[in-house]
């Protein structure tokens, strides 16, 4: 469908971490196939790291300042009208819609005046131009922009999902001086931004106990908000942990993942990161919706749908498929 190559391309989603790394795939397929276009990510506050971080696909970023209907953050009428001024005169080339379905939003970025305007749409947000696709609402996250990007005539790059690490990432991990061994550790994430997606404390700690007393060291992670949902994870713990909630940015969290040996979490942004860092995880999912957010790789990633599997005999069997699966002896032979 493309039949020129754009030399401004932006790119619309304002969400968090695990919706930005599940659009990696699509955006690495955009950049290889228009190597010299610039590509710029419009989305919220904290994604400037993001893009930084994913410098070899993005060449710029502009944060959006919210708008009505959008719950990712306040509206600001006077930052929305700088900004929609902004991108009038940024004049893009190219500007995609991997946002959702395109209610609200493609009404909104209709107005930014791009050449061509492409994305998602459905029967309530509805765009008459051949750039637009159908929303797929049974495809995989990582998969439904991969159907955007092969509707545009861009070769798929596959799904395998990334988070790079950079020297900053290892330098700030090192300065934390924790007394663990890659490879003996196993990290417990039992937050998430909406409390619905909160697997019970209690039940974190039991896993936590089972892979403790099979010779794991024991690291419960967090963000500083999350400091309620942790504290009371480790009240119910057994066996001694490392508490490092609010203390590991992205970075040190990345290379923290890269060398544990399981990861235990709610689906969340941390669960993305283990699947693009290849380590192993046991993923609650309790918002019933594990066929679009679940690690594809179901043999190094274990998702329990909590809606339909509500007991701790399955997620229990689950878990000690993912200890044994690896090497038995992973752990001073105890396991």
């Amino acid at each position: 469908m493309m039949d020129e190559s754009p030399e401004k391309i932006a790119i619309f989603r304002a969400l968090q971490l695990g919706d930005m790394l599940c659009v990696i795939p699509a955006v690495r397929a955009l950049r290889r196939a228009m190597p010299d276009a610039e590509i710029t990510l419009l989305g919220l506050p904290w994604a400037g790291e993001f893009v930084k971080r994913f410098d070899m696909y993005f060449d710029r970023f502009i944060h959006f300042p919210g708008y009505p209907g959008l719950p990712e953050q306040e509206y600001d009428e006077a930052a929305w009208r700088f900004f929609l001024g902004e991108m009038r005169a940024e004049a893009f080339d190219l500007l995609l819609q991997m946002q959702g379905n395109g209610t609200i939003v493609n009404d909104l970025l209709g107005q930014f005046g791009a050449r061509r305007l492409a994305g998602f749409h459905n029967k309530d947000s509805r765009v008459m131009s051949p750039w637009f696709v159908e929303y797929p609402t049974q495809l995989h996250e990582i998969e439904r922009h991969l159907a955007l990007i092969r509707h545009l005539g861009i070769p798929d790059d596959g799904t395998e999902m990334e988070f790079p690490l950079k020297e900053e990432d290892y330098e700030a991990y090192a300065a934390l001086n924790l007394p663990l061994r890659a490879g003996h550790y196993v990290c417990i994430h039992p937050g998430s931004r909406g409390g619905w997606r909160q697997w019970p404390p209690s039940h974190f700690a039991l896993l936590a106990d089972h892979c403790a007393d099979r010779g794991f060291d024991i690291v419960i992670t967090g963000t500083g908000a999350e400091k309620d949902i942790t504290r009371e994870v480790l009240k119910c713990l057994h066996h001694p942990a490392i508490d490092l909630t609010g203390h590991t940015g992205l970075g040190a969290m990345g290379v923290l993942l890269k060398d544990a040996f399981l990861l235990i979490a709610n689906c969340t942004g941390v669960s993305h990161m283990a699947a693009a860092l290849h380590t192993p995880s046991l993923i609650i999912s309790m918002d019933g919706e594990p066929r679009r957010w679940a690690p594809l790789d179901t043999r190094l990633h274990k998702t329990i749908d909590w809606t339909t599997h509500p007991g701790i005999g399955e997620t229990l069997l689950q878990l000690n498929t993912l200890i044994l699966d690896r090497t038995p002896l992973a752990v001073g032979g105890i396991i």
